[in-house]
């Protein structure tokens, strides 16, 4: 019965997402969502609780279809830090280019005002910095990373990863995604700036 429930569920985020997509948050209906599903739209609710809660997860979800092995640079904190901020940097540059996490982005910030969604993505945001905080505060503990707060280090170094490339995308100066080459030149840069401002103190 729980894979039917998490097939169903899937059908539902993937029916609403393409709608969402297609018409926008105002011109879709539950009842649309619901006749394309078939069954009831209680059964809908019983699933999310409300329009906005499903649209959250519809642009979430697009993210986790992208999040497999995006964390597997980090790995050995006490390792070469510097490998494994770019291997993982790498990773974040090629999600945050991929054209449906941009399409993502920009019906999630067209949407942001209207009845929480905003706090609600934030969260969900807020849940993904957690890993990559967990890593920097064992390097931090190894010796690796200078001493501080690693939730606003992990805040920081998402914020050197996206500097260079995520506005010409979202404001759709760029339209194709970073080659091999520019990806690693892009991680690079920022990992550099990253670990200067990290560097472990000097006695």
């Amino acid at each position: 019965m729980r894979v039917k429930t998490d097939e169903k569920r899937q059908l539902i985020v993937e029916t609403a997402y393409r709608l969402f997509r297609a018409n926008g948050f105002d011109k879709t209906s539950m009842s649309e969502i619901t006749a394309q599903v078939g069954g009831s739209k209680a059964t809908l609710y019983n699933y999310f609780s409300s329009k906005e809660e499903l649209f959250v997860e519809c642009m979430f979800g697009i993210a986790e279809n992208y999040l497999d092995g995006i964390f597997s640079h980090l790995q050995d904190p006490a390792g070469d830090i510097r490998a494994a901020l770019q291997g993982f940097g790498a990773n974040v540059t090629r999600l945050i280019c991929s054209p449906e996490i941009v399409a993502a982005q920009r019906l999630m910030i067209a949407e942001a005002e209207r009845a929480g969604i905003g706090n609600l993505f934030y969260e969900k945001i807020n849940s993904l910095q957690v890993e990559t905080a967990a890593f920097i505060g064992s390097a931090m503990d190894a010796g690796k990373l200078r001493c501080g707060d690693p939730r606003l280090a992990a805040v920081q170094l998402k914020a050197l990863m996206e500097a260079e490339i995520h506005d010409s995308y979202l404001l759709c100066v760029r339209t194709t995604p970073p080659d091999d080459a520019e990806v690693s030149a892009l991680a690079e840069r920022a990992v550099d700036c990253f670990l200067r401002a990290y560097a472990p103190e000097t006695e």
